[in-house]
């Protein structure tokens, strides 16, 4: 009986097509899945570089491509592509076994094949070579195929490697940038084991059993258990995709365990979340009387982490050890076994700092920052305690008459608060680290942590006792969308030496990501670790089209062109829920709404499980990921928007800080896109915007 194993390349085309094209692939791979003579149904392809390669009708125009290894009875699920398309790939492929570290590789052999001659030219013309002072048998311990050793020494510069890098398989090319970058063997060695599925490399590496190493690499290639299995499979493509563990997330993620906290960092796409999700499993699964909380910083975040984890664990028992919620919602619960707490939102508060600053020399803004990142950060109960403290972060020195006036200010907002029996949600989640008495967890996952308050911070701390495996974080100080600069060290939570990053993704193509990284500007993030965070490093090993940036007259032809868009996404057989529309402002995202509808493009907002265009502010777009994203409204008045930046003059720090919060955001909005991302504004440009 032939059984099926499934590549995570397959996942996101499959998701791609058409629901009428899906059918015919579930039909065509169930009929081959159930049959005993599967052989019967592939086709040979003449002139492919690898004669392992076959493929499958689907119909008269569709086919898929199928790996089937000399050795066994297993079939692995490659690719569904347009008739030429499928050819073209089927015959350009070549799959090999890395001798190094035992993974199933796959290259484009004929784009390498068309590039040599270019190569023996340049050559040609130059008596150096890039990696002249290295063996052949330095290169093959790196993991270099011998049959790629001959290309190799014809490499004269890096770019010309660069250029190869769409054409070769991942840790090849890791190998040879480190030994390019002047990395020693050993030291390109460590960069090529981080691609490692275990913690050492396999002992002995068949380089002809290809099913071995699609077994030592789970990440890449799911193994099918029957029909059933496969129409599961099948029936949730992009979800599927979105959990695949890739080699060095599966190192950090399954790891048996760390001595203390632990910190995942990476860029936009790096599966920094697939990694928490996999951890909170790993964490389950090893102990049944463990009690694990996995958080984040919304509900609509949160939400989404529950959705991704039931795709994760079928046992539900081990699910039923995982508790997911909002640290917010942590906090309210907490607090809510004492009393029922009263939420001050900003219709509330803002007005009370709006009263408190007038004839004041201070904005409500500078006062609630004070507040926020100050008062309640330190959990200063005095006038005293707050004319004695440190502002370290706070841009604007203060004396003790300046500092004077500020807590009489404050104090005016919290006593009118307390009379109202409200509270902010920093507020509520001191009230809650008060009331902890016990841990409650065994260990703590934060997701998006570049986004917790230090109030926040505190309570998480106290729910879980130090130890191993007490706190394991993730975030993005790139991705920091809301005025939270923390220093964990300061809260006590060393993770110095657990430190890990991600630094591939997985979600976004390299055109994208080329475009999208130069919105953060120059400015080295601030780090969790109080260190600079930088993107070295950070790239795709995915490549598609450039995104597209429209000018318009006015905003009315912009959103004219917005229609003219999603239309053509959808004429191109783009599901309407793969689609994302993303704006600064919410009267904006109303108004392109209404434009879609009576457009009769049907739009929900942003997240929806209906079926139909998502459209949302910047803001609700985090953790969220699209076929195809529009972002709009990206003019010169409203990204930034004034009304998110301190005046300069008040604060040069808050205001430097708020304008990269606002180059963060646009950052987030734009890097949700994975195929297709297109860019409008009216009039003039935003100033993040490339020139």
């Amino acid at each position: 009986m032939a059984q099926l194993a499934v590549a995570d390349s397959f996942m996101p085309q499959y998701a791609k097509l058409e629901p009428k094209v899906r059918k015919g692939v579930e039909a065509a791979f169930a009929k081959f899945a159930e049959h005993s003579h599967a052989g019967l149904h592939l086709e040979k392809l003449s002139g492919a570089r690898d004669p392992r390669i076959r493929t499958i009708r689907i119909d008269l125009y569709w086919r898929g491509v199928v790996l089937a290894p000399d050795k066994g009875d297993v079939y692995c699920l490659l690719s569904v592509l347009r008739h030429d398309e499928a050819i073209a790939y089927a015959k350009s492929r070549k799959f090999t076994v890395n001798q190094a570290i035992g993974v199933l590789e796959v290259r484009d052999q004929k784009a390498l094949d068309d590039i040599s001659p270019a190569l023996e030219k340049a050559a040609e013309s130059s008596e150096y070579r890039l990696f002249e002072h290295l063996f052949d048998k330095d290169l093959l311990k790196l993991g270099v195929d011998r049959e790629l050793v001959p290309l190799v020494r014809l490499i004269t510069t890096e770019a010309h490697l660069q250029a190869l890098e769409k054409y070769l398989p991942e840790p090849q090319y890791v190998a040879l940038l480190a030994l390019a970058q002047g990395m020693t063997v050993d030291q390109a060695w460590g960069e090529v084991a981080k691609c490692l599925p275990a913690e050492q490399p396999p002992p002995m590496v068949d380089p002809d059993d290809i099913v071995t190493a699609m077994r030592r690499t789970p990440e890449r290639v799911a193994f099918v258990n029957g029909p059933e299995e496969l129409r599961d499979i099948l029936a949730h493509p992009f979800d599927t995709w979105r959990i695949f563990l890739h080699p060095v997330q599966r190192k950090v993620a399954l790891r048996p365990s760390y001595s203390g906290p632990a910190q995942v960092t990476g860029g936009a796409g790096t599966g920094k979340t697939v990694t928490a999700l996999h951890r909170a499993r790993f964490l389950a699964q090893a102990d049944p009387r463990a009690r694990i909380l996995l958080t984040t910083f919304t509900k609509n975040l949160a939400q989404a982490l529950e959705k991704q984890l039931a795709l994760l664990i079928e046992d539900a028992k081990v699910r039923d050890r995982i508790e997911v919620v909002n640290v917010d919602r942590v906090a309210y619960g907490i607090v809510a076994r004492h009393h029922r707490p009263g939420i001050a939102g900003a219709d509330v508060v803002d007005p009370l700092w709006e009263e408190a600053a007038e004839g004041l020399p201070f904005s409500p803004t500078f006062l609630r920052r004070e507040w926020e990142h100050v008062v309640l950060a330190q959990e200063l109960a005095s006038e005293d305690e707050y004319l004695a403290c440190s502002r370290v972060g706070r841009g604007v020195p203060l004396g003790k008459a300046q500092r004077a006036v500020v807590w009489k200010a404050i104090d005016q907002v919290v006593t009118s608060l307390k009379a109202e029996r409200k509270s902010t949600f920093p507020q509520l989640a001191n009230e809650a680290a008060d009331l902890v008495r016990a841990p409650e967890y065994d260990h703590v996952i934060i997701d998006e942590a570049q986004d917790i308050h230090p109030t926040q911070w505190r309570l998480l701390r106290r729910l879980v006792a130090e130890g191993p495996d007490d706190l394991f974080i993730v975030g993005d100080p790139h991705q920091r969308i809301y005025d939270r600069h923390v220093s964990l060290a300061g809260l006590g939570i060393n993770v110095r030496g657990r430190s890990a990053k991600l630094r591939l993704n997985y979600r976004t193509t390299q055109e994208i990501l080329g475009w999208a990284v130069p919105l953060l500007g120059l400015v080295p993030a601030q780090g969790l670790d109080d260190s600079a965070d930088t993107l070295d490093g950070y790239r795709s090993p995915m490549h598609g089209r450039r995104p597209v940036v429209r000018r318009y007259e006015d905003v009315d032809g912009e959103l004219d062109g917005l229609v003219e868009q999603v239309r053509a996404w959808l004429d191109d057989g783009v599901e309407p829920s793969a689609i994302g529309v993303a704006a600064r402002y919410t009267y904006l995202v109303k108004k392109a709404a209404g434009r879609l509808k009576a457009a009769g493009i049907t739009a929900f907002q942003a997240p929806s499980k209906s079926d139909g265009v998502q459209i949302g502010s910047m803001h609700r777009m985090k953790g969220l990921e699209f076929r195809c994203v529009a972002v709009i409204g990206v003019d010169e008045a409203s990204v930034p928007s004034p009304s998110a930046i301190a005046a300069e003059e008040e604060d040069p720090k808050a205001h430097a800080q708020d304008v990269q919060m606002e180059r963060c955001l646009l950052f987030v909005a734009c890097t949700r896109a994975r195929d297709h991302l297109y860019v409008s504004y009216a009039v003039a440009p935003s100033a993040f915007l490339p020139s």
